[in-house]
């Protein structure tokens, strides 16, 4: 028999602060304590209560927003520690949309992308089990394994009628965040993949060696399939490019809470011509930097909407050694606009021309276009 008392207990904490009525908050802790009943007396098989309970408050998290979770003792134990190379991935960040796993980018020369995983495409089997109605760490789980070993993953693409199926050998990902190039002897290209302690300054110093050859006088910065990072080199980096005013805000719950960031005076490039590349699978610390420039109007944004991810998570350790990922905050824009499920547009929208598309090489028509309008 279910412990309707914990019960009780546990669904009066998570709901002291709601405006429902007591009465109301009653009856549903009732209600739900009555379908666990009748589920652990009639249902075909034998259940794990225990399981059921982890589940409801998973799905009260989940219900939320995409990014909120429940992190069992196991789960939580497993990101917190180090796999020192015994385990590999396939080099994608990923969330949650309407119980299916979506992908929010690739990383630069991940398996993923390499074999033709792209941003917004959708997983729906992980070797051949299906993902809807599974939690997202649960997913993550599936697809972690050890170096060298093979994982099949089923997509679905949006616009594309028939479901792509890749195999996909785990290796162990890292992350270059700042690669540069000469780009028609008068560019200079940057493209940042994500935002990490040292990215500002990775940023900076590629900068300075650009400024030394007198003949770079125009840049691009290429921000897609960059799925975000560190909020304080977001801030940093945009207050590389500005001469003045707000670059981002958050807003909590709590007044006291609400924080403003603002340019110092001083922008490195000096007032050159200035493009940024975004596509779907630009987010969080990424749209922060595209947005604050368009808003300044200091950057021609080119490319596609971003993702839309314009929200702060705190991870919450709980008192059964798991914990809950939980939204605190969102970002705001200069403009006072919320980056969250809207993204940045684009100024010139540049769509990819072919399911053959890669960053930054012959197939790049983004890049393509963004040279041809600094040149003209």
């Amino acid at each position: 028999m279910i412990n309707k008392i914990f019960l009780k207990i546990f669904f009066y904490i998570l709901f002291l602060n709601s405006a429902h009525s007591e009465s109301n908050i009653y009856n549903k802790i009732d209600l739900f304590s009555e379908v666990l009943d009748q589920i652990n007396k009639q249902y075909v098989d034998e259940i794990d209560q225990s399981d059921s309970i982890d589940a409801a408050i998973n799905g009260i998290l989940q219900s939320l927003d995409p990014y909120s979770a429940y992190m069992s003792p196991e789960t939580y134990e497993r990101m917190t520690t180090e796999t020192s190379g015994e385990f590999g991935g396939l080099g994608i960040e990923v969330s949650m949309e309407a119980g299916v796993i979506k992908v929010i980018s690739p990383i630069d020369n991940s398996p993923a992308e390499r074999v033709g995983v792209k941003a917004g495409d959708y997983i729906v089997k992980i070797n051949d089990i299906q993902v809807q109605g599974k939690s997202l760490s649960e997913a993550v789980e599936l697809m972690r394994g050890p170096v060298g070993s093979n994982i099949d993953i089923t997509i679905r693409r949006i616009g594309k009628k028939k479901a792509f199926k890749f195999t996909i050998t785990r290796e162990i990902i890292e992350v270059a965040s700042v690669k540069t190039e000469i780009k028609n002897k008068n560019i200079g290209y940057i493209r940042l993949t994500s935002f990490n302690e040292n990215s500002s300054e990775q940023v900076k110093k590629e900068i300075e060696k650009f400024k030394k050859k007198k003949i770079i006088q125009k840049y691009i910065l290429d921000l897609r399939n960059n799925p975000g990072g560190l909020l304080s080199q977001a801030i940093e980096i945009s207050d590389f490019f500005l001469d003045s005013g707000e670059i981002v805000s958050t807003k909590s719950r709590k007044d006291s809470e609400n924080r403003k960031w603002f340019a110092k005076k001083g922008d490195i490039l000096n007032g050159s011509s200035f493009i940024v590349l975004i596509n779907y699978g630009s987010a969080s610390a990424s749209e922060i930097l595209a947005g604050s420039l368009k808003d300044h109007k200091r950057a021609i944004i080119i490319g596609e909407n971003s993702y839309g991810k314009g929200s702060v998570q705190s991870i919450i350790s709980l008192k059964n050694n798991g914990a809950i990922r939980l939204t605190v905050s969102k970002y705001y824009l200069p403009s006072g606009k919320s980056i969250s499920e809207v993204g940045v547009a684009p100024d010139f929208e540049i769509p990819e021309e072919s399911d053959e598309f890669r960053i930054n090489t012959e197939t790049d028509n983004q890049l393509k276009f963004a040279l041809k309008l600094l040149n003209g």
